[in-house]
């Protein structure tokens, strides 16, 4: 059965145990098969924790599993804005909140604390759908003052995560972007992107769109267990390869680079993307925000515990001492010695590669505005 208690929920020490192991917060694995974190801990805004615990009937053992359940989200505007100095875009459509794929090390949770939710297990199977995104997208394309730049897509959770198979929001905002000639610039970790390969190479011509597959390893069965539900390594290199051959402009990222877990692969990872016809590559260091942090330590307390201590020393290494620096300009390469050795890696790579030489440069020049519906009824009428 599940207890809900006042008690203040206590901060883990930095090297003492698993953030779950303190709560109680810990799932059953049978519970939790094929999904990324072990812990459904309350969220940093709720007042009380739940705890899960036997109270001698054995109701515990027959918890239901967790299973994906969507809800609309009634968003009343599609486009976010940003001004944050270290990132290359400053307007992001985001079609889900939450993201099935279940990445361990995902920045993105702690986002669902704002909706009540856990930023655990909640936040791969609770998930919130935009229907309307494509018809709000195209009213505000259409504002007088909208000066159009290049779209981001998937920079928070993934518009090709399993659920939009059924949904198809993401095909029907790029239909929108298509028609009006507005440039896009898409991450995603799913070879379901190839579904859309028409819009894509279609746009790809006149230099309105550009696709990023994340390639964190190339390990199946280390993939399976940080990635639960996101395409195989394989997949990917194969999506890149059928996007590059269609003419769609590709970069591959390296991300996240995992110190003392996924940082060996970074050559190999780049070797294979050149070969699948990648022209571009980026990357990203660990990134333990909020909740993150003790949800990837009860992560490798179970998959690497003779590694817990060393991947975050390398971490501290890497930011300042601590867990997590948000600095701008610090918050996605880290600082330090070891990660100016990443960093190194990474440039002596991509140019024994020849990636990074040229980069394809989106275009705004051919954007035209959608015509209100009034419009549209009087070219009709006349």
């Amino acid at each position: 059965m599940t207890r809900s208690t006042a008690l203040q929920k206590p901060a883990p020490e930095a090297d003492g145990p698993a953030a779950d192991d303190l709560l109680g917060t810990g799932v059953d694995r049978e519970r939790r098969r094929g999904r990324g974190v072990n812990s459904n801990a309350s969220g940093r805004y709720e007042a009380t924790a739940r705890i899960a615990f036997d109270d001698g009937w054995r109701s515990i053992e027959d918890l239901p599993p967790f299973e994906t359940t969507v809800t609309v989200d009634t968003t009343r505007k599609i486009i976010t804005r940003n001004e944050s100095p270290d990132i290359s875009f400053d307007r992001s459509i985001n079609p889900y909140r939450g993201c099935e794929h279940g990445c361990v090390y995902c920045f993105a949770r702690p986002t669902h604390a704002y909706l009540g939710l856990s930023p655990g297990l909640d936040f791969e199977s609770k998930l919130f759908v935009k229907p309307e995104a494509a018809e709000l997208l195209e009213r505000e394309l259409g504002a007088k003052n909208y000066v159009p730049r290049t779209m981001a897509i998937g920079t928070n959770t993934d518009p090709y995560q399993p659920i939009e198979r059924r949904y198809q929001v993401m095909r029907r905002i790029l239909e929108v972007l298509d028609k009006t000639n507005h440039p896009v610039g898409i991450v995603t970790k799913s070879a379901l992107v190839l579904r859309d390969i028409d819009i894509l190479s279609r746009m790809a011509q006149r230099r309105l769109a550009k696709v990023a597959l994340s390639v964190t390893t190339l390990d199946p069965v280390l993939a399976r267990k940080m990635e639960p539900r996101a395409s195989t390594p394989a997949r990917r290199l194969e999506a890149l390869r059928r996007l590059s051959a269609a003419g769609v402009p590709t970069t591959v990222m390296v991300a996240p680079i995992i110190p003392a877990v996924t940082d060996s692969e970074i050559e190999r990872i780049i070797d294979a993307a050149a070969a699948a016809g990648v022209k571009e590559a980026g990357y990203v260091i660990l990134r333990l925000p909020l909740e993150v942090r003790d949800l990837f330590r009860a992560w490798l307390i179970e998959h690497f515990p003779d590694r817990v201590e060393h991947v975050f020393k390398r971490v501290r290494d890497m930011r300042g001492g601590k867990d997590y620096d948000s600095t701008w300009g610090k918050r996605m390469k880290g600082a330090g010695p070891y990660a100016w050795q990443i960093g190194r890696r990474f440039e002596i790579a991509c140019a024994k590669k020849g990636l990074n030489r040229d980069k394809v440069a989106l275009t705004s020049q051919l954007f035209r505005k959608p015509r209100p519906e009034t419009q549209q009824l009087n070219l009709f009428a006349s």
